[in-house]
């Protein structure tokens, strides 16, 4: 199941995406855990030191890799080089599973132990000065998207993505590529602005998109979440001595997370399982197709030479059936 976190700065969507991870983790289950924020602060929240989180391997840097093992033995795609962002699997590519070894993995992934149990965690790498009038910030999560595109994960398997703050996500169709979106919205009018824009432009696309309530102290907050997101607030949650005490640097064992908190979180893994049987592959690989071409003739072709959009193989859907010949 893909999760995505997404809210405005400060909301406190780094701080939930972690402590879902942490629960997930708990229960046992495989997780792939996805730093995709610019700011980067998913290690840290994890419980990595400064110097430990700043160590790892950055997605962004390692994209000819990441395309040239996708691409696999491919036919409709000549090289790693005309690969974009957007680029969906065909026959002869290779897709990535949640619980096995590859060499992404190898190359991008690291494992956190927490407690009771790992999860690999994969950054995006930080915006660097050197990108400035060179790339965009999008070039690096496209790291994200690809892998994304060619990822097969099924049932009691999770991949949690901290997502960019903001809207940044509709600059392609990385948005679209989740199970679930969780978004993270304080009680104040600005809180709720970023939901504002999700739900519009989300919903020609089917996203599944639960609001949870973050900084709530009151019956006051309440209501006035209620009143801006509807029936699209699940939970809300509030002060965490828990919390705190991480972002001192001194992590309590997970087990003494507040009640009210574990509650909070396990309802949030309820509403990830349930959307197992909303799953459509065939509309999850068309909409996939659709940013692809988007893409491919506001800037792809121009930039690889290649006309992309015979990269699609128009005979094949992603799903956990698929089969991969290399």
């Amino acid at each position: 199941m893909k999760i995505a976190f997404v809210g405005k700065g400060g909301s406190g969507k780094t701080t939930l995406s972690a402590l879902f991870v942490r629960h997930l983790a708990h229960a046992g289950a495989p997780v792939v855990a996805v730093d995709a924020d610019i700011n980067q602060h998913l290690g840290p929240a994890l419980g990595m030191d400064e110097a430990g989180a700043a160590a790892l391997p950055a997605m962004g840097d390692r994209l000819p890799l990441i395309k040239d093992y996708l691409r696999g033995s491919n036919p409709r795609i000549v090289s790693a080089e005309t690969m974009i962002k957007t680029t969906p699997p065909g026959e002869g590519s290779r897709l990535l599973r949640v619980r096995e070894d590859n060499p992404v993995y190898d190359a991008c992934a690291r494992p956190v132990e927490l407690d009771g149990g790992a999860v690999r965690l994969m950054v995006t790498g930080p915006f660097a000065e050197s990108d400035v009038g060179v790339a965009c910030y999008h070039s690096k999560t496209g790291a994200v998207e690809l892998c994304l595109n060619h990822l097969v994960d099924g049932r009691g398997e999770y991949v949690v993505v901290d997502m960019t703050a903001g809207s940044d996500s509709f600059a392609s169709g990385l948005f679209t590529r989740f199970d679930i979106t969780f978004l993270v919205a304080e009680p104040t009018r600005k809180g709720v602005s970023v939901y504002r824009q999700y739900k519009e432009y989300a919903r020609d696309f089917g996203v599944v998109l639960k609001v949870v309530g973050n900084k709530v102290q009151g019956q006051d907050d309440l209501d006035f979440l209620r009143a801006e997101v509807g029936d699209d607030l699940l939970v809300t949650v509030g002060h965490s001595d828990w919390v705190r005490a991480l972002e001192k640097g001194r992590p309590p064992r997970f087990e003494l997370l507040e009640d009210a908190n574990r509650r909070a979180l396990r309802l949030l893994q309820t509403a990830v399982d349930a959307t197992y049987q909303l799953r459509n592959w065939e509309r999850y690989t068309r909409q996939m197709v659709h940013f692809h071409l988007k893409n491919a003739a506001s800037w792809g072709n121009a930039r690889t030479g290649a006309d992309l959009a015979a990269q699609i193989d128009p005979g094949f859907v992603l799903g956990e059936g698929a089969v991969v010949r290399v």
